[in-house]
């Protein structure tokens, strides 16, 4: 018996940091809203699928506008996010009826590939969950009031999405009180006594919240 999918994207930015009046998931990008871009990333990997987009209710009336006029048809169930990421996986959770696998995603990372997404559902198949980083490619160092040190790179990964799970696991973990420190799906779950298993991601799975990320993203899209 095949394994139900799904991928909730979560897409409440305000563009703040992009210095735009738009949401920055509604920015053009390549001829289309980023969003889309994310969507249709989703939609190549499996026209099975089941996606659940997030999205503050008062970008509801813009997203339908943007449908209609770039022609976007591709099925998925709407619903309206919470006042912090955290509500918002949550309402998107509420969506799934019964077990499988969740992907959880970030609406403003459009590049993610066909390969990344397929390797997260397929690890999480055996791990209970899969969340996508990558290895520093710059020295660190920590830092406290008055002085710095230099930090071992090879032992820090940065996180991105895709972070799939298996469906009841984090449905259960998402059941804890909101803890604003708590920052992605990964520490939720991993708050809740689970063991977090990383693979690889890729460099061009960028996050989109800055002028110069929308300039990278454009010229990625181009290559």
């Amino acid at each position: 018996m095949n394994t139900t999918e799904y991928a909730i994207i979560v897409a409440g930015g305000k563009g703040t940091r992009i210095k735009s009046k738009l949401p920055k998931q509604f920015l053009e990008l390549h001829g289309l809203p980023i969003l889309m871009h994310t969507i249709l990333a989703f939609y190549r990997y499996s026209s099975s699928i089941k996606i659940i987009l997030v999205l503050p209710e008062d970008d509801f009336e813009t997203w339908e506008a943007l449908c209609k006029k770039h022609n976007f048809s591709h099925p998925l169930i709407l619903q309206k996010g919470g006042d912090s990421r955290f509500q918002s996986v949550k309402n998107g959770l509420a969506k799934i009826e019964g077990d499988g696998l969740v992907a959880i995603h970030d609406g403003v990372r459009p590049l993610v590939s066909e390969d990344i997404i397929g390797a997260s559902f397929r690890l999480a198949a055996v791990h209970q969950c899969a969340v996508a980083s990558v290895r520093l490619k710059d020295s660190i160092r920590m830092t406290d009031q008055d002085n710095t040190k230099a930090m071992d790179r090879s032992r820090f990964r940065l996180i991105q999405t895709p972070q799939t799970f298996q469906v009841d696991l984090i449905r259960q973990a998402y059941e804890m009180k909101e803890d604003p420190s708590l920052t992605d799906d990964a520490s939720v779950a991993e708050h809740s006594g689970h063991i977090i298993s990383l693979f690889e991601g890729s460099y061009e799975n960028i996050k989109i919240t800055t002028p110069e990320d929308l300039i990278v993203a454009e010229a990625l899209m181009k290559k």
